[in-house]
């Protein structure tokens, strides 16, 4: 027998005696549940139980189990509760455990503490969202090493608080073989903040599964008479704040559950962290991107579609061709008209030349009169006619086919809730799908995002897609994520995009955010192509934490390639950001600042290339300040360590 089995096996027999002793006429499912928990607590897990047990027909929780993935409140029984019931255990376990305080201001909150019903019998995840059903064989889900998201001072202040805060329940815990025991008495503010700072930069969200701020807990618990919005600069919790308001809106209902955003690489990262809040969701929640979603849709109802990327750069280019010679004289660049038809056009659902001449072209720094937008208009019907004579789509036909075929046969099961994770980014007719998608019900559609934030051209607000939000819109503030160093360097960057609440009221800038914590460490980097590759190897060598917590982050395609042939030659193992899922797997993050939107890692590298593909001098400033916007969110996805590498050759390379 192994050292490590014969020391679980001590575990477990000092368990049961202990459980024998203080309690008589238990049955074997409360005594084998309790045990196998109680013999936990020699690993730092904290095990509070009802000294009246047993009890039948009561209205709180047999234990209270609280550890490194958070605060359980613990039903042993063979029964599955009814709702009204669960609710009111719900309640007591809400009533004693939030508002305990955390670090940074923070208090424990209502959505992070939940109800586990445990059995003998067979039992699988519930789908009201009320509790977790488990067995006493599957008890080893509870201790998941991959949800681990609080520390051991912090787990041991909740503990220490719930205590005072509970009446009729004793501590127990058996003590781990060889281990010296836990020094005693509460942890003074300053020791919970540093440690819980620490454990905080290991993973994306990690104690915000617990924790939030009292203005963010009331956003989670508010009720809205109709479509919502959150705003705020990068690192105030906006992701968070909505995940702990899915997790509640699934306790008050029945329905399925929808997070989508623009950003491919999000979902599966977010899905890892709901996964963690909430378990006993398993399967009620979807998290996808708003392309991936509505392909599945049409392909459930039979809707023919064919994006096809091949097809849709010939169209254009052949569309370029016929109109290159007349729209070069005014911007010379085609990915600026490329982006006039993609994000302009067809992303605000325009079908008429008339209403294009009529729009406000938001987020476009390059003035059109109507002569100039005919010829773009023609460039559109010509791109149009090829895409129709191949018999494809783009990604914006997609999404009409999507809408009109909700309209025409809306969801047999909708959605009790859907929230839209970096909306700033979202086009037009892709808002417009998911208000047909969501509707205008009390608290079924939450929008989330920061115009400094977005890093597409163009723009609107949210009531050009009829997106009522008048008195339900809510401004975060306060930067928890990025170390002041951090933020001060992200600070520096001229994010000019119009900063307002994403329908015209003001919002708040990086610039104007409050910091949360301190410290941080930045690092510069300048030179050419041929001393790139030792910068770049020495940089990713040199960080001063794990490279699987860590992301390389570049503005062009030609730049990351650049990147992953360095790496690569460097035997540095490297994963894409679109296949990231915010599992630890060794590897360093690289990806474009597209796929980094929403994510963030405790070190960050980024190259930006002063060589870029170019605009015209008329478009140049609207390209300059997409550049700016684009620069801030890249710095803003590291949390405790920032390098920043340019890369300056005195003439681009002949190759590029």
């Amino acid at each position: 027998m192994s050292r490590s089995e014969h020391a679980r096996r001590r575990l477990e027999t000092q368990a049961r005696q202990l459980i024998e002793s203080t309690f008589t006429g238990l049955d074997s499912l409360h005594r084998n549940v309790l045990t196998g928990l109680l013999s936990r607590t020699g690993a730092g897990w904290r095990l509070l139980v009802k000294t009246a047990l047993p009890l039948e027909n009561g209205q709180s929780a047999d234990a209270f189990l609280i550890g490194r993935t958070g605060v359980l409140a613990l039903l042993i029984t063979d029964k599955d509760p009814d709702v009204e019931t669960a609710n009111q255990i719900l309640r007591h376990a809400k009533e004693r455990f939030a508002g305990i305080p955390g670090p940074q201001g923070r208090s424990l909150a209502e959505s992070a503490i939940h109800l586990v019903v445990i059995g003998s019998g067979a039992g699988g995840p519930r789908q009201d969202g009320v509790y977790w059903s488990l067995t006493e064989s599957s008890l080893d889900r509870i201790f998941r090493r991959d949800a681990l998201h609080l520390d051991g001072r912090l787990v041991a202040r909740i503990a220490e608080q719930a205590e005072r805060r509970l009446r009729g329940y004793r501590p127990l815990a058996v003590r781990q073989p060889d281990r010296a025991p836990e020094a005693a008495g509460l942890l003074d503010a300053g020791e919970l903040i540093e440690d819980q700072l620490g454990a905080a930069q290991r993973r994306p969200f990690d104690s915000w599964l617990t924790f939030l701020h009292p203005q963010q807990n009331a956003i989670v618990k508010r009720d809205y008479s109709g479509p919502a919005r959150i705003s705020g600069p990068a690192g105030t919790g906006k992701t968070v704040v909505a995940l702990h308001r899915l997790r509640h809106l699934a306790r008050l209902s029945t329905g399925p559950l929808l997070y989508t955003t623009y950003v491919r690489s999000l979902p599966p990262v977010i899905k890892t962290s709901f996964d963690r809040l909430a378990p006993e969701l398993d399967g009620r929640a979807e998290f996808t991107n708003l392309h991936a979603w509505v392909r599945r849709f049409l392909t459930e109802r039979d809707v023919r579609v064919n994006v096809d990327r091949v097809q849709i750069e010939r169209a254009f280019g052949f569309a370029w061709i016929a109109f290159r010679e007349r729209l070069e004289a005014i911007e010379p660049h085609p990915d600026y008209w490329r982006t006039e038809l993609d994000r302009v056009i067809k992303g605000r659902g325009i079908t008429t030349f008339d209403g294009y001449v009529a729009i406000t072209r938001r987020g476009r720094g390059l003035p059109l009169n109507a002569s100039q937008k005919e010829l773009v208009w023609g460039l559109y019907e010509h791109y149009q006619r090829r895409l129709s004579d191949s018999g494809a789509h783009d990604h914006n036909d997609l999404i009409e086919l999507g809408r009109a075929e909700l309209v025409r046969r809306p969801l047999e099961t909708p959605y009790a809730a859907v929230v839209v994770d970096e909306v700033q980014d979202i086009p037009l007719c892709g808002l417009r799908l998911l208000r047909e998608l969501a509707g205008d019900a009390p608290n079924k559609l939450l929008l989330v995002g920061d115009g400094q934030q977005q890093v597409y051209p163009g723009g609107w607000r949210l009531s050009d897609a009829g997106i009522p939000i008048q008195g339900r819109g809510e401004i975060l503030k306060v930067n928890y994520r990025n170390r002041a160093e951090v933020l001060d360097f992200a600070r520096r960057f001229d994010a000019k995009n119009r900063v307002d609440d994403l329908d015209g009221a003001d919002g708040v800038a990086l610039r104007a955010a409050e910091s949360a914590s301190t410290g941080g460490t930045t690092a510069t980097w300048r030179g050419g192509s041929r001393d790139l590759p030792d910068a770049l190897v020495g940089a990713v060598r040199g960080l001063p934490v794990r490279q699987d917590h860590s992301a390389l982050i570049v503005f062009q395609h030609k730049d990351l390639d650049r990147c992953l042939a360095i790496l690569r030659a460097a035997g540095i193992p490297t994963l894409a950001l679109e296949k990231y899922t915010g599992e630890a797997d060794g590897k360093l993050k690289i990806g474009t600042v597209h796929r980094a939107k929403g994510l963030d890692f405790q070190a960050v590298l980024v190259l930006e290339n002063t060589h870029e593909n170019g605009a015209g001098a008329q478009a140049e400033e609207e390209r300059r300040e997409l550049r700016g916007r684009q620069h801030l969110v890249a710095a803003t996805r590291a949390r405790d360590f920032l390098w920043w590498g340019v890369l300056d050759d005195a003439e681009p390379p002949a190759a590029e």
